[in-house]
């Protein structure tokens, strides 16, 4: 029987996603179905209103073999992206007709969702993303909608999956670019500080500091102590044939002993600099690579674990094995159900990878250890 597929990406883009949705609606059109992509995230569902061909036209765009052939060349996603959540969806995010509905600190706009997607006649959903898109993903499924979701975030933190899409590339434009910034670091014999997204696990910045080989790394999971970290970069610089120090730091990395949310997801490592500048009267250069890092294409490892898990998330919708989300474990690609993501939090090990004295990765044995060290 035809199927009717909803494909959609939510939150922060990532290299990888425009790969997972052509792989995906390849697929789906090998069984005979037909593939609906769904722009903006959940925001496309919350926008649509049945029955109107100029809404279709702005929120949804069906998926054709000629619509996805080139789409894998290009970074991103070209459906686009959003943030919204139907649960709780802000005035300002309320299309017209759905603003008498409005309440203060949001309003839980799921029953017209479900309208949606029952006027669009889709038979399963395919969300492509991370925190609140797999969590109204949740909702969807016990909503009655068969849902097979796919984890994407370059912070590789979704509980139950060892790898997200996403993740390879970020660490990869990481390395590259603090490989780069060693160049006006070390010729003008500064301290440098590169500030990388990852607002609650430090996995990006402990791996991009252990593949580039800098002198200080500081993680989310382990709050530090900014005269501390000063004194050691100054006596990494000493010790440096070419009088410099380079160091990474997670954007929702925290000061020990701040305030809880205070320098919080951004901008940390213009405290760091400071403090520095400070504390040794060295100079420093400070660079966030915010963007940089999930910007252009895939790299061969992400477009790998996209197209597989695109692939297999239509072989499961084709399989009537829903309520899933489709995981990477030990190398091996494999589903759960889709609560697995609300069952705990994934974290860098410190007690394995990470000298919390130091401020360093601490990578004494890899011997069976897994492929990216999580």
């Amino acid at each position: 029987m035809t199927k009717i597929i909803g494909i959609l990406t939510g939150g922060g883009d990532v290299p990888g996603l425009n790969p997972c949705i052509k792989a995906a609606a390849l697929r789906a059109m090998e069984y005979g179905h037909k593939v609906v992509g769904i722009r903006r995230g959940w925001g496309g569902l919350v926008q649509y209103s049945p029955g109107e061909p100029d809404s279709f036209a702005t929120s949804m765009l069906p998926l054709t073999a000629d619509v996805v052939r080139t789409i894998d060349r290009s970074g991103g996603t070209f459906l686009h992206s959003s943030r919204l959540d139907p649960s709780n969806v802000g005035p300002d995010d309320l299309p017209p007709f759905l603003s008498k509905r409005a309440k203060q600190g949001g309003t839980d706009v799921t029953d017209h969702v479900l309208r949606a997607i029952e006027s669009l006649k889709l038979d399963a959903l395919i969300p492509i993303g991370s925190d609140e898109t797999l969590l109204y993903t949740i909702r969807m499924h016990k909503e009655g909608v068969p849902v097979v979701a796919v984890p994407k975030t370059m912070d590789n933190d979704v509980f139950g999956t060892d790898y997200c899409i996403g993740f390879s590339t970020a660490v990869s434009r990481s390395v590259e670019f603090i490989t780069q910034l060693r160049s006006a670091t070390g010729s003008h014999e500064r301290i440098g500080i590169v500030e990388l997204f990852g607002r609650n696990s430090g996995e990006t910045s402990l791996i991009s500091a252990y593949l580039s080989g800098v002198d200080r790394a500081i993680i989310n999971e382990i709050p530090f102590e900014p005269e501390k970290l000063a004194r050691l970069l100054q006596d990494d610089r000493k010790k440096s044939p070419s009088q410099y120090a380079i160091m990474t730091i997670s954007e929702g990395a925290r000061i020990k002993g701040a305030i809880d949310g205070e320098h919080r997801n951004g901008g940390i490592g213009a405290v760091v600099a400071e403090e520095i500048k400070r504390t040794t009267g060295l100079g420093v250069i400070y660079q966030q690579l915010a963007y940089m890092m999930r910007s252009g294409p895939p790299d061969s490892l992400d477009r790998m674990v996209a197209i597989n898990f695109g692939t297999l998330a239509v072989d499961l919708v084709h399989a009537g094995k829903t309520g899933q989300l489709v995981v990477l474990r030990e190398g091996r690609y494999s589903h759960d159900d889709i609560g697995i993501v609300t069952q705990g939090v994934k974290r860098v090990d410190v007690e394995t990878f990470y000298d919390p004295e130091a401020y360093r990765p601490k990578v004494p044995n890899v011997l069976c250890k897994p492929m990216f060290l999580y």
